[in-house]
């Protein structure tokens, strides 16, 4: 057998490895057909026989190891895939690797337009689509949200369609195709598109491939809710409630929360009360707890009550305050409480006990007066109650609650009583009853008293913004603003959010004429309170002393979109219409005014004016005729309705009227005066006793004058300083001359002697009349008026009335 191994020698120049790699020509089977060995085996039996030792090696095909092949020995072992190779002797690097061969070509990019990536391309924009229809609905753009959702889900079914022609129905993404759903019914639902919101949710629950669909009929009992078909929405709670599992124990108490609601809305009780029944014996918390107080005082159940009531006073706050207080004097330690103490959790809980302090005193206030015989012992047992309670703090407040009850029902000793009493308590306390004593004190104008229990309240509460708020209201009670605003100014630096002291700040920059300022804390208080009718009016008022007079209007424009039905906003738009010389809008203000209250002697006044001025002398009569009904004893109202029927042509009526007048006024000159002319202008015969009447009335005149003239020889120093001051204030202010002179300007639209019914000569009247009967309505002099004492109505000379001896 060795006779075929042969070693290689030593000086062979040629390759050792060149045999290994050569191509047998026995693999190669494109050639078979041409093999006559092959053939032949495969059609007779010749292929069974032994092999010869010539035939095998072709038969094998690869050359023993070290035998001869074509001068070539076999080398021992084949390791030219490691690299050693006799090439790399004669100068070639050594690189198995085949690093020598440069970068590789770069990957061949993905096509564009190929299903897949449209696909993605869409699944990627309709996410984005979702998104940004989740924040337009979070930052209140509720219709830019809808329209989101709603493109959404359009590409949302073009995705469907085209990935249903791309691949199997099992491979669509069914989460996406939820969450737009799912968006698209929240979005209907905010924009109060009901009907909309249901089918959208319809589609998702009847879609058996979506798992725990079925919770989503709890959103749409939400929406039966709100469309106040409570039947409905109990049935979809309900169905709801079966399908969460019971582990699931927070949703199922939430979900019949709302049915708890909804059977208090549809004014089932006993229903409502055997949901939260279950609610406070499962897991008990304040919402349920104040619900079933509300539901057993809806039924009237006095025990039930009471014990609904300490069920939710036992409700666990779960709040430790301790952790708030440091242990220790660690400055570790410390730093960690103070980081704490205002952190969002801190603040969570906070709000919690707020809400639990609501919830209480609210109950406390509602059930107190039906759960005793009197409402003072269900205060006592209420009290009684939380004193035994985590609430202890609450106690106090419902003695003050108390005390405002007997307030309310204006047992004003009671509520004094009360509070005096709490004065002894804490400083807190002491500080809140001694507010409440001084705003007491203060709407009896008792301002010796307020000040005082101001003062005790602020030195008990330094920092309590109401009692510097009340200090401040008895400071300028007694006219000392500069202290009054100190006083608003640091209620406001305790609490910025005061707005009592804010608008008081504002009156008093006002009466200092401080005008500018004024006007910047009322703009502060309506950005906090952007529908109040009292400061809109302010800032126009403000405008008004300003002489704005076209700011003044927008910001009452403002006030009548607040109030529509407020008269007094009203004339006040009347009026500076009027300073405006806007006759038809004065007018239309005017008259909204009249007709929402027609008692208000300013309007009925300048509407009688307004008609006297157009001529429209019948309109006229119907306005002094209401003034005649309030003010009877003002014999200038019947005289301003007969002149209009004298001016209208009536005068049978406006005899009539005169002859009423005189009977009611027998000693009124210019009624007797107009009688005598119409009468004789008439052909009458008691013109002359009219006359008779009309002499008689002056003579006693000219008595009285005379008397008046004696007596006054003896003081005319006094009355020099009288009528000095009298001239003197003629300028600020109407006095009675003045408005006696705005009243003869309706008796001036009377007829002249020569001419009864025709005002065309210019004589000088004096017609200044003096009311003996009691006071005249003093408003300011409108341009309307103005223009009546300008117009010469009546051309014959009237005199004063006689005064009453």
């Amino acid at each position: 057998m060795m006779q075929n191994v042969h070693l290689a020698p030593e000086t062979d120049e040629d390759d050792l490895y060149s045999g290994y790699n050569d191509y047998n020509p026995i693999y190669d089977v494109e050639e078979l057909e041409n093999d006559a060995a092959f053939q032949q085996a495969v059609r007779t039996s010749h292929g069974r026989r032994p092999p010869s030792k010539t035939s095998l090696a072709s038969s094998i095909g690869r050359p023993m190891t070290g035998a001869i092949q074509d001068g070539v020995t076999r080398p021992m072992t084949a390791v030219r895939a490691a690299g050693f190779t006799k090439a790399a002797l004669r100068g070639s690097a050594f690189d198995p690797l085949g690093q020598s061969r440069g970068p590789a070509p770069p990957l061949e990019a993905k096509k564009k337009d190929s299903p897949e990536e449209k696909i993605k391309q869409l699944e990627k924009e309709v996410n984005e689509l979702v998104e940004e229809s989740c924040i337009a609905s979070s930052c209140g753009d509720l219709k830019l949200a809808l329209e989101k959702a709603k493109d959404a889900g359009r590409k949302e079914r073009v995705l469907v369609r085209q990935r249903e022609q791309v691949t199997t129905p099992e491979n669509i993404n069914l989460d996406l195709t939820y969450s737009v759903l799912f968006n698209l019914a929240s979005q209907y639902s905010v924009n109060e598109m009901y009907a909309e919101a249901l089918n959208t949710y319809q589609v998702i629950v009847k879609n058996k491939m979506f798992n725990n669909a079925g919770i989503l009929k709890m959103n749409m009992g939400n929406i039966y809710l709100k469309q106040r078909n409570y039947s409905k929405a109990i049935k979809f709670y309900r169905m709801a409630l079966d399908q969460v599992p019971s582990v699931n124990k927070q949703m199922r108490i939430k979900i019949m929360q709302n049915i708890g609601v909804t059977f208090i809305q549809a004014g089932q009780y006993s229903d409502a009360i055997n949901s939260y029944e279950h609610i406070m014996s499962m897991a008990p918390n304040l919402k349920a707890g104040y619900n079933l107080t509300i539901c057993y005082f809806a039924v009237g159940d006095r025990e039930k009550m009471k014990k609904a009531f300490q069920k939710l006073i036992a409700v666990p706050l779960e709040i430790d305050e301790d952790k708030y207080i440091s242990p220790s004097d660690d400055p570790h330690t410390n730093l960690v409480t103070e980081a704490i103490k205002n952190d969002h959790l801190r603040q969570m809980e906070r709000e919690r006990k707020a809400m639990a302090e609501k919830y209480i005193m609210t109950s406390a206030k509602l059930i107190a007066p039906v759960i005793e015989t009197s409402f003072a012992a269900g205060y006592d047992w209420c009290v009684e109650v939380v004193k035994a309670s985590q609430y202890v703090e609450l106690a106090n407040d419902l003695e003050i609650n108390k005390a405002v009850t007997y307030l309310r029902q204006k047992d004003y000793n009671q509520a004094v009583e009360i509070l005096k009493m709490l004065e002894k308590k804490d400083s807190r306390v002491k500080s809140a009853a001694a507010t409440n004593l001084s705003a007491l004190y203060y709407m009896g104008k008792d301002f010796a008293q307020a000040s005082s229990y101001a003062d005790i309240a602020v030195n008990s509460d330094r920092y309590n913004p109401a009692a510097l708020t009340n200090k401040g209201n008895t400071v300028f009670a007694n006219g000392d603003y500069e202290k009054a605003a100190e006083f608003y100014k640091e209620a406001l630096r305790n609490d910025s959010s005061c707005t009592e002291a804010l608008y008081n700040i504002g009156l008093t920059y006002e009466k200092l004429n401080r005008l500018d300022e004024a006007l910047d804390c009322f703009l502060k208080l309506h950005a906090i309170l952007r529908n109040s009718a009292e400061v809109l009016y302010q800032i126009a008022n403000i405008y008004e002393l300003m002489e704005n007079p076209s700011q003044a209007i927008e910001w009452l424009m403002q006030v009548v979109s607040v109030v529509p039905t407020d008269p007094q906003v009203l004339s006040k738009l009347g009026e500076l219409y009027d300073h405006e010389g806007d006759k038809s809008q004065a007018f239309q203000y005017y008259y909204e005014s009249y007709r929402y209250f027609p008692c208000n002697m300013e309007v009925i006044e300048w509407l009688g004016a307004y008609y006297i001025d157009t001529q429209f002398w019948e309109k006229a009569i119907q306005y002094f005729e209401r003034a005649s009904l309030i003010q009877p004893t003002q014999v200038k109202w019947q005289l301003m309705v007969a002149s209009c029927f004298r001016r209208s042509g009536n005068y049978q009526k406006a005899l009539d009227t005169y002859k009423d007048t005189h009977r009611k006024f027998p000693e009124n000159v210019e009624c007797l005066r107009f009688l005598v002319r119409l009468c004789t202008d008439l052909g009458l015969k008691d013109a002359q006793e009219y006359a008779r009447k009309l002499k008689r009335l002056e003579k006693m005149k000219e008595i009285r004058e005379q008397r008046i003239k004696s007596g006054r020889d003896g003081s005319g120093g006094s009355r020099g300083k009288r009528e000095g001051s009298a001239s003197g204030d003629s300028g600020q202010n109407y006095s009675a001359s003045s408005k006696g002179e705005r009243l003869s300007a309706r008796l001036r639209a009377l007829p002249g002697t020569n001419e009864p019914y025709e005002s065309s000569s210019n004589k000088e009247i004096d017609a200044s009349y003096v009311d003996p009967l009691g006071p005249q309505i003093e408003r300011p002099k409108t341009a309307a008026k103005k223009r009546i004492d300008e117009d010469d109505f009546a051309d014959e000379e009237l005199g004063d009335d006689l005064l009453p001896e």
